[in-house]
């Protein structure tokens, strides 16, 4: 369904890719119209939000299946197509993405002083392929957006990162990288599979939704994908580039990276691995628990003893995520949509603290919390906004951090209440560590001279911060008004995913099958 007369997913693909080659044609060798770049970046990261709020405007939230569909053959000999689409599973994540590039813009007015123009090429080049992935019903064309997110990701790092950017930059390449090409065979492997049971082969997301793979294969498939998707949220132990890559990558590329990228991991086992392969994503739940929950644990330890903000935000980053993922495994409805709510909760909370260390930075050119104390007394705007970024991360009642963290916890309990114990554990140590800086920080004497002549936030600062800390409340407060708009399609998930797991059972007990699995397309 699309109540609008103009392909308005392929408009919000192209359009920050068209931003970019404008961009391109302006000259600024000696950086004379850097502000004039900032500006253009800026009009057009604003105009590309505000066409994305069309989606919200023409969803309707009782469509089980997806919306504004767009479905061109592109290469047929392959049975590639161009194919997109949106249901409430991938909605929010996009307008997420096109909510937070404003702000990463502006957040790096005056942080990038170097090539400006090319910074901000690579960000609404990033932004082209987030989307693109976000909304790709072929798995070919998501493939393509998948690896071309690597390449301005690299660039950001590469060149605007601190001293050990090449070492981030690469490495951050290689692991991603590395996982995604096992991806591509499994991919290669399902075109084989539908060719072998249609006579006609597809690489359609919703036609493969309804084939069944042989219990065998899905278990060696399954851990393709989930090897490529766990590396991108990341689960512990493949989590190590993480840390680099945060804090090498300028702070909006530090923002892109949290509230984003990591997130096409966690789609990613919601949306391709978990119903493609249902009785591999059952048989792996207890690693992927376990992992986790290793994962919040020791990102929680090692967050409390770094004394870098950054790293420590990056490394609440690795912990956070793991209750995503233990959310999305509850396979209840509590569970799924806690865990879509907190990856957008996520993004916004550690985006903006990436935002407000940045700033900080900006002004001393130092992260370590030694070098600070008493802040609030100098910058007091500074220090509300980022009280209220920490209380939503530690998930006080009454901000979104603690709708997304109880909804996870609730259906967690509902499945494996082992798993639910632990996972309150990770809650008591973030609490822990992030007062324990916001202490630091920002209460008692300043003893350092640099910080007694410290400027607060200015305007356009303060325009960058509260965009977010509003949404904090306004989600926190009013869950419904997001949770809705995902029911239905998490409902029809979850009953595609049980009837395609006791399909695989029944082969297991040697019952007889149809070749086509599924409850009827996502259509």
């Amino acid at each position: 369904m699309n109540p609008f007369q103009f392909p308005i997913i392929s408009v919000l693909i192209f359009f920050p890719l068209l931003a970019s080659l404008l961009l391109v044609f302006i000259r600024n060798e000696d950086g004379s119209n850097d502000t004039l770049i900032r500006q253009i970046a800026l009009a057009g990261s604003i105009i590309e939000f505000t066409i994305s709020l069309l989606l919200l405007i023409g969803f309707d939230a009782a469509i089980l299946g997806m919306q504004f569909v767009e479905h061109v053959p592109w290469v047929e000999s392959l049975g590639i197509t161009y194919y997109l689409g949106i249901d409430g599973i991938s909605l929010w994540l996009v307008l997420m993405t096109t909510f937070l590039l404003p702000l990463c813009v502006l957040c790096s007015w005056t942080y990038i002083e170097k090539q400006v123009k090319e910074f901000m090429i690579s960000m609404l080049m990033l932004e082209t392929a987030m989307i693109g992935a976000f909304v790709a019903l072929d798995l070919i064309v998501f493939y393509i957006f998948w690896e071309f997110m690597l390449i301005p990701m690299f660039l950001l790092i590469g060149i605007w990162g601190g001293p050990r950017r090449i070492y981030s930059a690469v490495k951050f390449f290689i692991y991603t990288a590395g996982g995604s090409i096992f991806m591509l065979v499994a991919i290669i492997y399902l075109y084989y599979h539908s060719f072998m049971t249609t006579g006609e082969g597809t690489f359609n997301l919703l036609e493969l939704y309804r084939l069944h793979v042989p219990v065998p294969a899905q278990l060696w498939l399954c851990a393709a994908f989930c090897l490529a998707f766990a590396v991108k949220v990341p689960l512990f132990p493949v989590h190590t580039w993480l840390p680099d890559a945060h804090v090498e990558a300028p702070t909006a590329g530090s923002v892109i990276l949290a509230a984003i990228l990591l997130k096409m991991g966690t789609y990613g086992f919601l949306r391709f691995a978990m119903p493609l392969f249902p009785y591999a994503a059952h048989k792996f739940l207890p690693v992927i628990a376990f992992l986790a929950i290793a994962g919040i644990i020791y990102a929680a330890l090692v967050a409390w003893v770094q004394p870098d903000m950054k790293k420590l935000v990056a490394y609440s980053s690795v912990s956070h995520l793991g209750f995503v993922m233990i959310g999305l495994f509850a396979l209840n409805i509590q569970g799924i949509e806690g865990g879509i709510y907190q990856m957008l909760n996520h993004g916004l909370n550690t985006g903006a603290l990436f935002i407000l260390v940045g700033m900080i930075y900006e002004r001393r050119h130092t992260r370590l919390m030694d070098d600070f104390g008493g802040i609030a007394k100098v910058m007091p705007v500074f220090a509300t906004f980022l009280m209220i970024t920490t209380l939503a991360s530690v998930a006080v009642p009454g901000t979104n951090g603690f709708v997304g963290e109880f909804m996870v916890l609730v259906g967690t309990f509902k499945t494996y209440p082992v798993v639910g114990v632990f996972a309150v554990s990770g809650m008591i140590l973030g609490a822990t560590y992030m007062l324990w800086m916001y202490q630091r920080v920002m209460f008692g004497p300043v003893t350092i001279e640099a910080n007694k002549k410290l400027p607060d936030l200015n305007a356009r600062e303060i325009v960058t911060l509260l965009p977010i800390a509003v949404l904090v409340f306004v989600m926190g407060v009013f869950p419904g008004l997001f949770l809705r708009k995902m029911d239905a399609s998490v409902e029809h998930f979850i009953a595609q995913y049980n009837h395609k797991y006791e399909l695989s059972v029944k082969e297991v007990n040697g019952e007889p099958l149809a070749r086509f699995a599924g409850i009827g397309p996502l259509r």
